[in-house]
């Protein structure tokens, strides 16, 4: 064998070699959910992508280009793909290149951020499409008033928003046969139904379908909605499958001081909060006085209300905690609504997670925090006005 021979097979196979190795990203699957105001496409990569997402118009796409790259799965179908896309399709524009193309029916802006691997999770590549005629929802910034006089004397029902937690991409706990996220939505559902029964209060639900909502986003629904209190639904899970009954929680005064320092930081926008009180024209000092009050009046409400519930809760099954524990859950750290998180049940545990799968458990659970908070507009009428 000549040297000019050797060489060009040594090169042959270092090229073959390289190609191979350059073909490791797998798109192991392409996920969505359709919530009421995104649509959100995740690619699961087995591997950190070398990737580029642009836009070509005449007809509108979005192109994603993932270079060394090779789909696992076929592209989802038309029926599947929600109101901002009417196709997807794939192709190798050139070697070693993965092209996804979206055909946008109608005028979008999109967001695109790659998550790096977390828990079962490998990476993670999120576009998130909006109508482009909508202005984005605030994440953290409660809704803003003019009104110096705060809140207006209430008029009408009782309202609760439920949370049910977790959706969409975010699973929460996982049971043998079900998803914490699944649960959580059908106990909120019969939870909502009930209360819209009972006069004098009506529920609201952060969301009502498998999407996901920022934590952050979910006080801003229950503000905006005008709560007077907020449920957020779970299931528990832990690695020790015996581990089993029902908690309760509201949040911890650690958690309340560190909001007081976020809502004072944005306080030009916190205006109209507990007892009609506005902190946008007040000196930082009377601020954080007036927000300090309001977020330990609102903690120790939270635990008295979490109290009746949780006292509800032990007459249909064990409970994991006999008092009401308290942590620094985002979605209870609201200034002003009394706010609880109730783990139902643990989903890792087969016996709960049997229980939790029934209809009959969920209305079970479903009563019982009804319960508690008729229990607690009972003892707090004059608070709340509530007299049935």
């Amino acid at each position: 064998m000549t040297v000019f021979r050797a060489f060009k097979l040594l090169s042959a196979l270092v090229a073959a070699t390289v190609s191979v190795g350059a073909e490791s990203a797998v798109v192991e699957d392409i996920r969505m959910w359709h919530a009421p105001e995104r649509s959100r496409f995740v690619f699961d990569i087995d591997s950190e992508p070398q990737y580029q997402v642009y836009t070509l118009s005449g007809p509108d796409r979005l192109v994603v280009d993932l270079q060394h790259a090779v789909l696992r799965r076929p592209i989802p179908t038309p029926d599947r793909l929600g109101p901002y896309v009417g196709k997807m399709r794939s192709g190798n524009p050139r070697p070693n290149m993965l092209r996804v193309v979206f055909d946008i029916s109608k005028p979008i802006r999109y967001e695109k951020q790659l998550l790096k691997p977390f828990d079962k999770y490998k990476y993670r590549l999120v576009i998130d499409f909006y109508d482009k005629n909508r202005l984005p929802e605030p994440e953290a910034a409660p809704e803003s008033s003019s009104s110096p006089g705060g809140k207006p004397e209430r008029r009408g029902d009782i309202v609760v928003v439920i949370d049910a937690g977790h959706g969409g991409e975010d699973p929460g706990a996982v049971g043998k046969n079900v998803y914490e996220k699944v649960i959580v939505l059908q106990i909120a559902t019969r939870l909502k139904r009930m209360i819209d029964k009972e006069p004098g209060m009506r529920a609201e639900m952060t969301r009502t379908g498998d999407y996901y909502i920022g934590l952050r986003r979910r006080i801003v629904m229950a503000r905006r909605l005008d709560a007077d209190l907020f449920v957020s639904v779970h299931a528990d899970g832990h690695k020790n499958v015996r581990a089993q009954g029902a908690s309760v929680y509201a949040l911890s005064q650690r958690g309340a001081t560190s909001e007081t320092a976020r809502w004072l930081a944005d306080k030009e926008n916190s205006s109209d909060l507990a007892g009609g009180v506005s902190i946008a024209d007040k000196d930082d000092l009377l601020a954080e006085v007036l927000l300090d009050l309001s977020m330990t009046k609102t903690v120790s409400e939270s635990i008295s209300f979490g109290r009746e519930v949780l006292d509800e809760l032990k007459k249909i099954g064990k409970v994991h905690s006999e008092r009401v524990e308290q942590a620094g859950f985002a979605v209870l750290k609201s200034p002003d609504i009394p706010s609880i998180l109730v783990e139902t049940a643990y989903i890792t545990n087969p016996k709960e997670e049997k229980l939790l799968r029934s209809k009959s458990h969920q209305v079970k659970i479903a009563s019982a925090i009804v319960e508690g908070i008729k229990r607690y507009l009972r003892k707090n009428q004059s608070m709340y006005a509530y007299k049935y």
